[in-house]
């Protein structure tokens, strides 16, 4: 190395590039509930073992690289071909291909904050300038369409939209999110729109716009078996774009990214199990309304009832900073997301998921807890 430092020699837009932060650490600490997490509260379904212990006979050789099954049951599930499916490690993988596909340095893209923290690390990567728009609270956290508009400008190259918003739970309409899907295709500007938390929202299936990837050639949608089945660990997720985008994508797909045991997870519990999910997001839509309730009754600062299945709060009208929240509902065995890695603007904001009415009792009584310290 000539004693030049590693740091010296990597790719310019790698410097001064943190590693994400992410949710879901309970695991790690004993008697803790992880409400940082935004996962199916009723964990992974029983088949699981059994389709493992099957696929795991089958890894003697290689797994397809093709995906086949596994795209065929998202296609059928999604109303498109598996022609128009990729194959990802988790969407994360997704995330992480468009980027690699279609941004080259230099290229704006634009991105809504608070917003899920990958989109930005992965085009910083492929050295994209990037441009946010604020979600501000006096709007709800909402898209603000005139704004948008007045930032769709020549040379754009791409906009990432979140839907439900991670970490601000907000839900956008079907109606909504298309009307700027068609606002960006007049101006030649791609729409990477992640539904990763779509699923658990009741009656998702009239907010997914995935469906439409053959009417709009600038839309690229993202999804995953992690938070609606609640398996993190197995890692797969897919995207459903047009052919020719897809094509491209396919490209900067690392061979073999789905293994033999993922790929027959994804298909079995795509085609046969997703009433598993339908269930799941029908109670969290009336323990959301529960939660909902309880924590306004005893003044924790809710603005509305969550459209998804999170809630994201400014604590200051309570006097708590994130991190001291955060510390104090551990000390009560609950552990909730700390928001200040979204940005300084958010160092007193705290997300936390709602699950079944016996943990949601539990969190609502360490919430009483520390807010009568």
């Amino acid at each position: 190395m000539n004693g030049r430092k590693a740091s010296d020699k990597a790719r310019s837009t790698l410097r001064g590039l943190p590693k994400t932060v992410h949710g879901g650490q309970a695991w790690r600490l004993k008697d803790i509930d992880d409400y940082s997490h935004n996962l199916n509260p009723f964990g992974p379904p029983e088949c699981i073992a059994s389709i493992v212990s099957e696929a795991v006979m089958h890894t003697e050789h290689y797994p397809d690289d093709s995906s086949i099954g596994f795209r065929t049951a998202v296609a059928k599930e999604f109303g498109v071909g598996p022609e128009n499916v990729i194959a990802g490690a988790g969407s994360s993988d997704i995330i992480r291909m468009f980027p690699n596909t279609f941004i080259t340095p230099g290229d704006r893209v634009l991105m809504f904050t608070p917003s899920f923290a990958e989109y930005t690390q992965q085009c910083r990567i492929a050295g994209a300038e990037i441009e946010y728009i604020p979600l501000r609270p006096e709007n709800d956290y909402r898209i603000d369409i005139p704004e948008l508009e007045s930032k769709l400008t020549k040379g754009t190259k791409a906009l990432y939209i979140c839907n439900p918003n991670n970490p601000t739970g907000r839900v956008e309409s079907r109606d909504k999110i298309v009307s700027i899907i068609e606002m960006c295709q007049r101006s030649d500007i791609f729409v990477f729109l992640d539904e990763t938390l779509l699923e658990l929202v009741d009656g998702y299936k009239d907010i997914s716009c995935a469906s439409l990837v053959k009417k709009y050639d600038n839309l690229v949608v993202a999804g995953s078996l992690t938070k609606s089945f609640a398996i993190p660990g197995i890692r797969v997720g897919f995207g459903i774009t047009s052919e020719p985008i897809a094509d491209e994508m396919n490209k900067v797909r690392m061979t073999w990214n789905i293994g033999t045991v993922e790929q027959a997870v994804g298909e079995k519990l795509i085609s046969q199990h997703m009433d598993y999910v339908h269930d799941a997001s029908k109670v969290l839509r009336k323990e959301s309304e529960y939660m909902y309730g309880h924590l306004k009754d005893m003044g924790f600062p809710v603005s509305a009832p969550s459209d998804s299945f999170f809630y994201f709060c400014d604590l200051s009208p309570i006097g708590f900073d994130s991190k001291s929240f955060t510390e104090a509902m551990l000390a009560q065995g609950i552990m909730v997301r700390d928001c200040s890695s979204f940005g300084k603007e958010y160092t007193n904001c705290v997300r936390f998921c709602v699950k079944d009415r016996e943990h949601d009792d539990r969190f609502l009584a360490a919430v009483r807890k520390v807010l009568e310290r």
